[in-house]
């Protein structure tokens, strides 16, 4: 078998370095000159791919032994309580910060609309005018959400902005961010992107010392920490704050005069940084919500950085924490980032483009035809047919017209919700032998119905390729993920779904071979889901267990939600002790 040859492009090592402080230092005292030091950790150099190992199918969870198998038969549907023409991880939001733009609201707006596919469920904004924080917040689209009125009532030169993905609830619309608080030195907004693992623990000591919640989301605690703080400056309440946090966090902060971006020391999730022709700084989840509204990219908000934009000092980089070694989520290259991105410094398009290629050479099979699952799986189909000399063909059209919610006829449909969104073209796939091509399979309950639809329509083999090692372990780090005895490769060999999905063969990116694309920065990133090594250790993690309703459409206090928290493998002497205290406190 031929080595795979072709390496993912970065950006010139000179855009990811380029200075962007104005002065050298902040003015502090010593005290809290010693607090912090000036972020100067270069970015990783560019590597290029070696050379692969033959496939070999993984079946084995090695974290197996800390959750059940569910002991479930694999062809029964019933076995899983969710929707099943949903089948993906999701990620939990998308955020955006500006600074010193007129029009501030209505690019924080149009960047939203960019990171669209990072939350669909809600979306808000609040703007600073004339000293004084003023939001808009709702459930939908962002589309939805705001239009030319109310955008008109967001003036001001700053702003930042937040999309959500969450589940459904009658009472979602008060998690939806940014939140805005006032507290004794002013207001501060908050759009956060990820999940504390220590979330629980923290809300239960604020609780004790009498702050009071009105949402069940975890970026409250992160207000409440800024308010009690007794650090000053006001963006060393926020380092104060986020020395309690651990977890995924990327941050951007809007007070009267200043906005603040941070990103965890880990650096699970995405932050970038742009400027606009008219020096106008700007934030985002996504290097794409720059393209839109013509910002240049500048670089990365680095793991432990926090950067401070006001009109007296222009920007200020301080570390925050040091970490040695990133772990940044693999997935955001996987699945969750729009193909023409660039995040942790590499092509969205090209990351996918080389999974396709080394599941050609690793995982061939004679075919007529190869199609992708679409969206997600397009490019890495693309890549997969360059590599095997096979021709790509849309064999699958998806709607975009389907909402959440449908009426389905009295008389059942089978795959109904697979049929709803997505169409078999039958002259590219009857009589052919097909490989397909998808991103990952989490409960595999789709893909199950997904190859059913397309034998339907005359395929005479179908041969699944997914462009990711086997998921068996849930993510705690903002990825909104089933429990891990849901997870299909936590439960089943790669054979035994094969078997469950009815396909004639099955390949998943070989693990090895995955890090090794990665080249020297692999030790970068996080593959605690395909590992069941976790970088921060999961506590009190915050996972759908068996059901799709914690953080929203719920009213009271915490322990209305308790039903859906699992506690993670290996929980300290420490935290179970806060846990019983916790729970005996309630009683």
């Amino acid at each position: 078998m031929a080595a795979t040859t072709a390496a993912v492009s970065h950006l010139p090592s000179s855009s990811l370095s380029t200075p962007i402080t104005k002065g050298t230092a902040l003015a502090l005292n010593p005290s809290q000159r010693s607090h912090l030091s000036l972020f100067t950790k270069p970015l990783p150099k560019p590597s290029s791919l070696p050379h692969k190992p033959n496939f070999v199918p993984s079946s084995q969870s090695p974290i197996s032994e800390f959750f059940p198998t569910n002991e479930s038969h694999p062809g029964d549907d019933s076995a899983f309580l969710f929707s099943d023409d949903d089948d993906k991880p999701r990620e939990e939001c998308g955020v955006v910060g500006i600074f010193d733009d007129p029009e501030a609201s209505r690019l924080c707006y149009l960047a939203l609309h960019a990171l669209q596919h990072r939350g669909q469920e809600g979306a808000g904004i609040v703007a600073v005018n004339n000293n004084v924080l003023q939001s808009i917040t709702g459930v939908g689209l962002v589309s939805d959400v705001f239009n030319e009125s109310k955008l008109d009532q967001l003036p001001g030169d700053m702003a930042i902005g937040h999309v959500r993905y969450s589940t459904a609830g009658s009472s979602m619309l008060k998690n939806v961010q940014p939140f805005v608080a006032g507290y004794r030195f002013g207001s501060v907004g908050v759009a956060h992107n990820g999940n504390l693992v220590n979330y629980r623990a923290l809300r239960a000591k604020l609780e004790d010392n009498g702050s009071i919640f009105n949402t069940s989301s975890d970026t409250e605690v992160v207000l409440h920490l800024i308010a009690i703080s007794k650090a000053r400056p006001f963006f060393l309440r926020i380092v104060d704050a986020c020395e309690k946090l651990e977890g995924a966090y990327s941050m951007v902060f809007v007070t009267e005069d200043k906005l603040v971006a941070v990103r965890d020391p880990f650096g699970f999730r995405p932050l970038v940084m742009g400027r606009r022709s008219n020096g106008a700084v700007v934030f985002a989840s996504e290097t794409c919500a720059l393209d839109l509204i013509e910002a240049t990219y500048e670089r990365e908000v680095h793991p432990g950085e926090v950067l401070v934009v006001d009109k007296k000092d222009g920007v200020q980089s301080l570390c925050l924490m040091r970490h040695p070694e990133p772990k940044q989520c693999i997935f955001e290259h996987i699945y969750f980032a729009l193909p023409n991105s660039v995040v942790f410094g590499r092509s969205v398009y090209e990351s996918r483009h080389i999974f396709g290629e080394i599941l050609a050479t690793e995982a061939p099979v004679d075919c007529d035809v190869v199609i992708a699952v679409p969206d997600s799986g397009v490019v890495a189909a693309l890549g997969y047919a360059a590599k095997a000399g096979v021709p790509f063909q849309q064999g699958l059209i998806r709607s975009h017209y389907v909402g959440r919610t449908f009426i389905e006829p009295s008389q059942k449909i089978r795959d109904f919700g697979v049929k709803l969104k997505l169409s078999p073209v039958r002259g590219v796939l009857e009589g052919k032998r097909v490989v397909v091509v998808d991103d990952s399979i989490v409960r595999g309950t789709t893909s199950s119905k997904i190859v059913r639809l397309i034998k339907e329509a005359g395929a005479k083999e179908v041969h699944m390729r997914i462009a990711s090692p086997p998921i068996i372990g849930s993510c705690y780090y903002g990825v909104d993920t089933p429990s891990s005895e849901e997870l299909i490769s936590n439960r089943m060999s790669v054979e035994e779904i094969r078997e469950f999905i009815g396909c004639d063969s099955l390949a998943f990116l070989p693990f090895d071979s995955l890090k090794k694309m990665l080249g020297s920065e692999s030790p970068n990133f996080c593959y605690a889901c395909f590992s069941g090594k976790y970088p921060v250790m999961p506590r009190e993690v915050k996972v759908k267990r068996l059901g799709d309703f914690l953080d929203d459409g719920l009213n009271g206090p915490i322990d209305s939600i308790d039903g859906g928290w699992v506690t993670g493998p290996r929980q300290s002497n420490i935290e179970k002790k806060i846990d019983v205290q916790y729970q005996q406190s309630k009683i």
